[in-house]
């Protein structure tokens, strides 16, 4: 009993480890894939798998009041939801046209711009010392809306590139990512105090499934980045950015307090890359999914710079909050 507890503390403390320095294992090894590409090519028919799991990982952590800032303050996640679902794609959308992006890429990029928001925003939201019940929340109701918002957006922003099929899409997110959810849940209300144990290990998981789907799209796509990876990681780098931006500004203009403005900022600047990634090996080719797989490297950079920033930040108008 006593060596299960060290060891389980020892994987604690590795897993957290592992989830801090995500974005350099991510680079190192997406590095290694461009250089080695036959070493990691067996990894792409389980991209879906891989999400699949990250997602169950995300389902063991939800509990219903993940869901209860929706009803004790519905305009905040409303604006947030509309927010995610609005802003990123339309950005993604101008991008490809302002750039004249080829068409595989620019699907990559509004693929990307459409998906749900990422669960690492609730972690950098944390870090930024931002309202974290309401992140949670913004991402829980963007990735249960996921299924059906997604493909429609999608179908909306990229037919005029590429023919798209809502249908098998919205078949798809609920495969690898709703069920593996509901899964987790379910067996979160069966299994708790198992599930809390366990739960610590959680990011290890996370990571090394992240950093497998990237490494399969860099070794399946390696001639294409060649030709085209720095436009890509410009496009990736200028998405990122100002979805990051425009999010603390809609915050400021329905004169939010500045927790809400960080969380607002985050949620809506980092997406499920994931998801991405796997509707774009699925539906579309492997060039296609590069941009996501950049976004996965590139917001895990940007959102630890930007929580730092965030934590740093001072609210003139925290008394007055903290009284309400």
């Amino acid at each position: 009993m006593i060596m299960w507890q060290q060891i389980s503390t020892q994987l604690a403390r590795f897993s957290a480890f592992m989830g801090k320095t995500f974005a350099l294992w991510v680079i190192i090894f997406a590095v290694l894939a461009y250089f080695n590409p036959p070493l990691f090519t067996f990894l792409a028919p389980y991209i879906s798998i891989m999400l699949g799991i990250v997602m169950f990982g995300m389902g063991l952590t939800l509990r219903a009041k993940d869901f209860s800032e929706v009803f004790t303050r519905p305009l905040d996640v409303l604006l947030g939801v509309l927010g995610q679902f609005i802003i990123m794609p339309l950005l993604a959308y101008g991008l490809c046209i302002v750039l004249s992006l080829p068409d595989e890429i620019a699907v990559g990029v509004i693929l990307v711009g459409c998906c749900p928001g990422g669960t690492a925003s609730n972690v950098m939201t944390f870090l930024g010392k931002g309202d974290v019940p309401l992140s949670v929340t913004i991402t829980s109701c963007t990735t249960v809306l996921a299924p059906i918002v997604t493909p429609a957006l999608i179908y909306f922003f990229a037919h005029q590139w590429v023919e798209v099929d809502p249908w098998s899409m919205f078949m798809s997110i609920v495969q690898i990512v709703i069920l593996p959810i509901v899964a987790g849940v379910v067996v979160n209300s069966l299994f708790g105090k198992v599930v809390r144990q366990a739960v610590s290990i959680l990011p290890l998981v996370s990571v090394v499934a992240i950093v497998a789907i990237v490494c399969a799209v860099v070794s399946v796509s390696q001639k294409q980045i060649a030709e085209t990876g720095l436009l890509i990681f410009a496009v990736v780098v200028l998405h990122n950015c100002l979805g990051l931006f425009l999010g603390y500004l809609l915050g400021k203009i329905f004169k939010m307090n500045l927790a809400k403005r960080k969380a607002l900022s985050i949620e809506i600047g980092m997406q499920n890359s994931g998801l991405g990634v796997a509707l774009a090996m699925n539906y579309f080719s492997p060039l296609s999914a590069v941009p996501s797989a950049i976004f996965s490297v590139w917001h895990n950079i940007s959102g630890p710079i930007l929580a730092t920033i965030f934590a740093n930040m001072k609210d003139k108008d925290a008394p007055q909050e903290a009284q309400k």
